[in-house]
């Protein structure tokens, strides 16, 4: 039994150790770096200004090919997101054009639409993006190492936005550029950050590293906006857990302690 034991943990070893390769030698070229956003770890929090800085990247720079289908405008007031004042979430609402769902025509929209979906450049919703991301795109590129370095997701985005070497090429009539951060190590979009491409309100210096972290951050919150909340919740019921369990244990021993106390003759 234990000779077969030990032929399982060998194959299952193996198959791992394989695997692993196999999956660096696809996306050898990819190369992520860990960035140290506010809101990883069990008590990080979303840097309000920050996630509005990133919602202004969006805006001036993101939103000319992609989408955010699945946000309610309403929800940049929210604690714990971007926490704009509600008359700043309806002047940006009347910004943006949405199809009035009884009429179907276009219309200006509320802060109880979510954002227009944009397919004309047939580039993919961001939404959710961060989150899709998360798996295997960590630091480190092991999903263990997302309970210690954070989600992955932003990382990714992060990466992909900093990662273009300025060398392009065409195949079948199409432009691509290189990426060191893409699996393939090219990629169809070009870069679409460049230094002071945008001017932030609170005077940060707008590099490309700074807005990548930043746009990163708010479609973290987007994919995750209840984030905090549900750090809170789980840390309240560890909380609970070491209680009970030391409840428990206290009240077994105090009911056992006469049958333990006896002495056999």
């Amino acid at each position: 039994m234990t000779e077969m034991l030990r032929k399982i943990a060998i194959t299952a070893l193996s198959a791992l150790v394989l695997g692993s390769g196999s999956a660096m030698a696809a996306g050898g070229t990819a190369h992520i770096e860990d960035v140290d956003f506010s809101f990883e770890g069990p008590f990080g929090k979303f840097d309000k200004h920050q996630l509005q800085r990133g919602l202004q990247v969006f805006t001036e720079v993101c939103s000319a090919c992609h989408g955010l289908k699945f946000v309610p405008i309403r929800t940049l007031a929210d604690e714990g997101g971007p926490e704009l004042p509600e008359d700043q979430v309806r002047a940006y609402a009347a910004t943006l054009t949405v199809i009035d769902k009884e009429t179907g025509e276009e219309r200006a929209a509320v802060p109880a639409d979510k954002f227009p979906a944009n397919t004309g450049a047939g580039a993919p919703d961001l939404s959710l993006m961060a989150k899709a991301r998360a798996g295997f795109h960590g630091p480190y590129g092991t999903g263990i190492s997302q309970l210690v370095n954070g989600m992955g997701g932003p990382e990714y985005i992060h990466a992909i936005l900093t990662g273009y070497t300025g060398e392009t090429k065409t195949e079948a009539g199409s432009e691509f550029y290189e990426n060191h951060a893409f699996s393939t190590g090219w990629i169809k979009m070009p870069a679409p950050l460049s230094d002071d491409l945008v001017t932030y309100a609170d005077g940060t210096k707008a590099t490309v590293d700074q807005m990548s972290q930043d746009v990163s951050a708010f479609l973290m919150w987007t994919a995750e906006p209840k984030l905090m909340a549900r750090k809170h919740m789980g840390f309240v019921a560890v909380l609970f857990l070491v209680a009970l369990s030391t409840l428990l244990y206290l009240t077994n021993k105090k009911l056992w302690a006469g049958v333990k106390g006896k002495k056999t003759a």
